[in-house]
């Protein structure tokens, strides 16, 4: 989860939707190229690049992005952001389920790709709102720390 102070949850809503943005917010972002009903997203992920098609349900009222794939390199993928209003402020909060499909390889490539997508999601939506923070994972936090020049640095 990422809190955003002083963020309008309808203003942030709006520009999480906005996919074709996110490679130039997070480096393991290749390309996302939306279209009506989903998009074509490729990632980079280890020494190759992960692509896959997935659909998008977005309700504006729940301000929820569903999203499942439908092609790709998972066995399975699919989640949800969902932003929230909070006092003085928004949060986004995005979950996920993935499945490789290799059964064997379980215990190396799931902590490799779940720190990937929590740190990509993490770059994407402070990139978006600068002054964002991580909730809940202190170790995520921290490691942005570092990914991150510190505030005025050229």
């Amino acid at each position: 989860m990422i809190d955003l102070p002083s963020t309008d949850p309808d203003t942030v809503f709006a520009a999480v939707r906005e996919f074709g943005r996110f490679p130039d917010l997070a480096p393991a972002v290749r390309s996302v190229e939306p279209h009506e009903g989903g998009s074509d997203w490729e990632v980079f992920f280890r020494n190759g690049i992960l692509r896959w098609t997935e659909t998008d349900r977005t309700d504006g009222a729940a301000r929820t992005i569903d999203f499942a794939q439908t092609d790709g390199d998972f066995a399975s993928f699919a989640g949800r952001w969902h932003v929230t209003g909070t006092d003085g402020g928004s949060r986004v909060d995005f979950t996920t389920d993935f499945d490789f499909g290799i059964p064997s390889l379980v215990g190396i490539l799931d902590p490799v790709a779940e720190r990937v997508i929590k740190e990509t999601i993490s770059l994407i939506v402070i990139g978006l709102f600068p002054g964002g923070t991580v909730v809940g994972d202190a170790q995520l936090a921290d490691r942005l720390a570092r990914l991150s020049p510190p505030a005025g640095a050229a």
